[in-house]
């Protein structure tokens, strides 16, 4: 269901009602810049929508649109060519400069945040005819992802069209494969049939039709944001196995036939700093011109196929040279539009070389689903965008942060246009912060004893998390980096405060897995960086006395989330409610959690099994331990005993007997 976020529609509504006599009207634009551009930013559904709403919508007429306007116009829509009426102007691309409308609202893709030279002289003469842009690309959250994108699709798009070009280029070069059998991605009514031509393609690998002349196939992806998530919903329908980045060379000759392969790279995977070849995240950040990529030796001679889909500046190390590119690689595709200085592509599939596919609008060959996912984003916005006046001051007007600030940005852009062109106005971290266009989060994991690989595991999962671990135990990152997917940052927390100041403010979230005497000092640095923490120990009094900075920063910090503490309180609240609901009385609690050795491992001295730091079990032992018995409150100073299995949990059952709701222990 669509529908608008209630607050800010009826903030929007008094702001008509005190300042308006008649309700603005909407245009969805024709596209008439790119002949393949068939998308539009709203669905019929989100006309239907608007115009339930009370608005007037115009839709230009145009026989390039994949939707049909008959289609539009059951919706609500009237179709006019004259579209001068509205104060909102909506398309996909870049009208031409000499059909813009002074002092109308316009949104639209500018391709001008980056400075593009080619669309220089569009934002000069909208600057001129003071028309207030709504650039989508700077439509962002309060981390600065982008909230309206047309990337996956792009992701999507792409990933069908390299599969179709794989396979002619490996026929020209001699081999017969299932990827013959697909087609483009405009030669499909929808993904669904292009994702059952790639699942067809894929049984046939399955069934072990592949020529064992080639090899297994590998596929790098690179980045983590839409562009290549949706390339991996394609090839994930294959018959796929990921790996980590230094296993592509021992798959890329022994690996199965029946199968492919795949690797998302990270930063630190292929990036060292060029005088001692280590990688320091912060650092490169900050001054990325000091490091080189070691993707032509470590990664590219065993890829097949080479998903690029990261954003590339100038001072930033090349993933490939021209000349790597065409001794290492087969296919390409790159979602990044081609710059001057590009080799020209011949429109063939034979001789030497490489197979590259770098289009610009891969979105619009799946048309119509791309707009409807696009305008499922954008509609929640479409309201509010409308009740912008372009003739009157943009601080004068009631908007959300996010059409405010992306109005923000554009007037500063504008003010800077010079500048940014000869980029001497803005440092390369206000650059990227001001281009940042990822969707990806950014967790900070900190320690790396036992508990951390499951937890780096669970993360690893998905591949839009960005996995930083921080640690002093060089030897255990090193083989957790051998494992999974992480930025390895070395670090003594408590003794580098600044450094972990500077890690954590980059971070959208904050997991401490180091003994709980270092919580308060992480816990301090996420306040002051307004960043969200989790850990799974006990609250402790220190961590206590920061909730009211934890409540001031807006922030989140949960604590006894593990097993023990974490687990056992909830398996512990649920048997209680429980018993409650039945109208049972608790008469006795008893905790007992971790160290249970298996029989067979139960044979050592303390017949004990260390599945947590054992400096954190004998300083836990030491703790003292409140309790209730028979009504009466013990805390007994010390226990003698004979094994470490006979401890219970040494902790303030008083204060857990609150939380728990137990009224009488005996």
């Amino acid at each position: 269901m669509l529908r608008a976020q209630r607050p800010r529609l009826a903030r929007l509504r008094a702001c008509l009602s005190r300042g308006l006599h008649h309700k603005p009207v909407m245009a969805l634009r024709r596209e008439d810049v790119n002949a393949w551009e068939r998308r539009a930013p709203l669905a019929p559904k989100h006309i239907k929508g608007i115009t339930k709403l009370g608005y007037k919508v115009l839709i230009q007429p145009s026989n390039r649109r994949a939707i049909h306007d008959k289609e539009y116009v059951r919706a609500g829509g009237i179709l006019q060519e004259d579209i001068t009426e509205a104060c909102l102007i909506l398309g996909v691309k870049r009208p031409p400069e000499e059909k813009l409308m002074s002092k109308k609202t316009y949104a639209f893709f500018s391709h001008t945040i980056k400075a593009q030279e080619a669309n220089m002289n569009l934002l000069d003469e909208i600057l001129k005819q003071e028309i207030r842009l709504i650039d989508y690309e700077k439509m962002v959250d309060h981390r600065g992802s982008r909230i309206v994108a047309f990337g996956q699709w792009a992701g999507v798009a792409g990933m069908i069209n390299i599969l179709h070009g794989m396979g002619l280029r490996l026929l020209a070069l001699g081999h017969h494969t299932p990827f013959m059998h697909l087609g483009m991605a405009h030669n499909y009514r929808n993904s669904s049939q292009a994702v059952q031509a790639v699942r067809d393609a894929g049984y046939e690998i399955s069934l072990g039709l592949m020529p064992k002349s080639i090899g297994p196939l590998t596929f790098v992806f690179t980045g983590t944001g839409n562009v290549s998530k949706g390339a991996q919903e394609v090839f994930n329908e294959l018959p796929c196995e990921y790996v980590e980045p230094h296993e592509l060379r021992e798959v890329s000759k022994t690996g199965d036939l029946r199968k492919v392969y795949g690797t998302v790279l990270s930063r630190h995977h292929h990036l060292v700093r060029k005088t001692d070849g280590v990688y320091d995240p912060v650092e490169y950040e900050k001054y990325p011109e000091r490091y080189t990529s070691r993707f032509n030796t470590d990664i590219a001679p065993y890829t097949t196929c080479l998903i690029n889909g990261i954003y590339w500046e100038q001072n930033t190390p090349r993933l490939l040279t021209r000349q790597d590119a065409q001794s290492l690689l087969v296919p390409v595709k790159s979602s990044v539009v081609p710059v001057e200085g590009c080799p020209e592509l011949p429109h063939n599939v034979e001789g030497s070389g490489i197979l590259m596919c770098s289009i610009d609008n891969l979105p619009a060959q799946l048309p119509i689903e791309a707009t409807e996912y696009f305008g499922d984003m954008l509609y929640p916005y479409v309201e509010e965008m409308l009740l912008s006046d372009a003739s009157q001051p943009l601080e004068s007007q009631n908007f959300s942060p996010v059409v405010r600030d992306v109005n923000h940005t554009i007037l500063l852009f504008k003010r800077n246009k010079l500048n940014y062109r000869l980029s001497s106005s803005f440092s390369n971290r206000e650059r990227i912060q001001f281009l940042s266009m990822s969707t990806k989060k950014k967790v900070l994991v900190l320690g790396s004893g036992y508990v951390s690989g499951p937890v780096l595991e669970y993360l690893s999962r998905d591949n839009n998390i960005e996995i930083t671990l921080g640690s002093d135990m060089t030897n255990q990152m090193q083989q957790l980096s051998k494992k999974y997917n992480i930025n390895p940052v070395s670090l003594t927390v408590g003794k580098q405060e600044a450094k972990l100041q500077s890690l954590v403010e980059s971070q959208d979230l904050v997991i401490s897995l180091l003994p709980y005497v270092l919580h308060p000092v992480v816990a301090k640095a996420c306040i002051e960086s307004r960043v969200n923490m989790v850990t799974a120990s006990y609250i402790t009094p220190a961590m206590k006395e920061l909730e009211k900075s934890v409540d001031d920063a807006g922030i989140t910090v949960i604590g006894e989330l593990g097993l023990d503490p974490g687990l056992d309180h909830m398996l512990a609240m649920e048997t209680i409610d429980t018993a409650k609901e039945l109208g049972a009385t608790v008469e006795s609690y008893v905790s007992y959690c971790g160290g249970l050795p298996a029989p067979e491992h139960s044979d050592n001295p303390l017949r004990y099994k260390f599945s947590w730091s054992p400096v954190g079990v004998l300083m836990n032992i030491m703790q003292p331990a409140s309790y209730l018995l028979n009504g009466k409150g013990c805390t007994p100073t010390a226990v003698r005993l004979k094994v470490l299995i006979d401890l219970k949990e040494a902790r303030d059952f008083l204060e857990v007997g609150a939380v728990f709701r137990i009224n009488f222990v005996r």
